[in-house]
């Protein structure tokens, strides 16, 4: 049900131009106007914005659902009122502006680097920033010189100061935007338009383009770095970890599809595993690894041999493991102080199950997020970790969507887990119980009932209300909430 304010000011962002609005109407207009894909109110909305900075995420919230083509046109009003502000500035200096933006934050917006199936907000602000720089170049040689000695020159200079905004963004670079980005990260000292990453995200781009661009990087701030790169082994990585040293921030790595498709599917050799953990052993302030989709099978203790005192996280979704991996896990880590633990894709049925159980045992006093999503859990699995979940006394999220689980299995997780006071999230698959059997010809297949899968949501969702648990959220759909990362737990 929407707010009253909400409501009048749906009816606002319908007309253009806007009426004059006190400042304080300014975000839940902005909030409005995003969601309805009014893209050019929301350029005029930022053209005379009342505040220093504009932080992006907090304004509209869970993004995944709005990833789409009126998305995209939002994210480009927002950089070309900011371009449109910055020009205008440059061509009129010392001019009294209303523009007050001096911050823009669109950290945390989702991102295709190569502009396949939604706007890339990295490659429009890279666009952005060339061109108002080439802009700015073009205007200060043609821009007649202040004469000296002339009353009040001072203050002229000072007034004729080339104007700039600080832009904070996560950097997604592909193979298409590699070009743009390059170019706009020469501009960044003296271009109008001064670009600051909180992380760092690269995919199917060479290991010598992704060093180029880490050297461009300036070293504070960064704390994230993902290589999305399936084309490259471990021998290709080795070639990029040392560049990482000189970022003294990085707390997150994610090393994603390494060496899985292509010419590179092959055996790593031991000695160049070894050297992956040893390097990753020197990034010092490392409290995060992610390998999903690696090819681990039996080396994780190669990797992970200089870290295991220091990770807070680890992702290894879809990776191959082995029960092995997951027994080291559970006895080579000396402190127990695990916050964060992703085995999605992992078939617990093929001898992970008691490895798995004596993992969560370990870390169960240390552990807030745990995501076991097509996983292969049935309720027999559930029967035998429960006691064990039970024990992870801070546990905030519970990740089983993709298993096999029967409604009364869901419901006894739910009765018995409300003793966990900080759970707040359980992401649940749809149950088992709400498919039925339907033919087509001569196939037959599972299909989810959805006047079935009403009735059990509405029931699930009635125990949540019972418990009297209001910070309780139990739902069947992966994209309603935003999961927790590393950084927000």
């Amino acid at each position: 049900m929407e707010s009253l304010v909400f409501h009048c000011a749906r009816h606002i962002v319908a007309q253009r131009p806007l009426p004059a609005l006190p400042p304080h109407l300014y975000p839940v207009i902005f909030k409005v106007a995003f969601r309805d894909g009014r893209a050019l109110v929301l350029q005029d909305l930022v053209a005379t914005w009342p505040f220093p900075e504009l932080h992006f995420k907090r304004l509209v919230g869970h993004l995944e659902e709005w990833s789409d083509d009126p998305f995209g046109d939002c994210i480009r009003a927002i950089i070309q009122g900011v371009v449109a502000q910055l020009r205008q500035e440059l061509e009129e200096p010392g001019r009294q502006s209303r523009f007050r933006l001096r911050v823009l934050d669109m950290t945390g917006v989702p991102d295709d680097p190569d502009e396949s199936w939604f706007c890339s907000s990295t490659k429009a602000l890279a666009t952005a920033c060339v061109e108002l720089s080439k802009h700015q170049q073009e205007f200060q040689r043609h821009r007649p010189k202040q004469q000296n000695g002339c009353s009040g020159a001072s203050t002229a200079a000072a007034a004729l100061q080339p104007p700039s905004m600080d832009v904070l963004i996560d950097l997604h670079v592909g193979k298409y935007s590699y070009e743009i980005l390059y170019d706009a990260l020469q501009t960044r000292a003296t271009g109008p338009l001064r670009l600051t990453f909180r992380e760092f995200h690269v995919q199917d781009i060479s290991p010598s383009k992704i060093v180029t661009l880490l050297e461009s990087l300036d070293p504070p701030g960064l704390r994230r770095v993902g290589l999305f790169c399936n084309f490259f082994g471990f021998p290709e990585l080795l070639e990029i970890l040392p560049h990482l040293l000189r970022f003294p921030e990085l707390r997150s790595l994610e090393l994603q599809d390494v060496g899985m498709y292509g010419q590179h599917l092959r055996p790593e050799s031991p000695n160049g595993i070894r050297d992956v953990g040893r390097q990753l052993g020197m990034l010092s302030s490392l409290r995060e690894l992610n390998l999903t989709g690696t090819r681990l099978s039996g080396n994780l203790s190669q990797i992970l041999c200089d870290l295991q005192d220091r990770l807070e996280s680890l992702e290894l979704s879809y990776c191959s493991l082995l029960p092995a991996d997951l027994t080291f896990l559970s006895q080579s880590f000396h402190a127990p102080a695990l916050k964060r633990l992703d085995l999605s894709g992992h078939n617990v049925s093929q001898g992970l199950l008691e490895p798995l159980r004596l993992l969560l045992e370990e870390f169960s006093a240390s552990l807030l997020h745990l995501d076991l999503t097509d996983c292969h859990v049935d309720d027999s699995h559930l029967n035998v970790l429960l006691p064990t979940l039970l024990r992870c006394s801070h546990l905030r999220f519970l990740g089983l969507y993709g298993n096999s689980l029967s409604t009364a299995a869901l419901k006894n997780l739910l009765q018995k887990t409300l003793e966990l006071p900080d759970l707040h999230l359980v992401v649940y698959p749809s149950p088992k119980d709400c498919y039925r059997l339907e033919l087509w010809g001569s196939v037959s297949g599972l299909v989810e009932d959805e006047e079935l899968l009403a009735v059990t949501t509405a029931e699930i969702s009635q125990l949540v209300a019972n418990s009297g648990r209001t910070d309780l959220i139990w739902t069947h759909n992966l994209d309603s909430h935003e999961i927790p990362d590393y950084f927000s737990l």
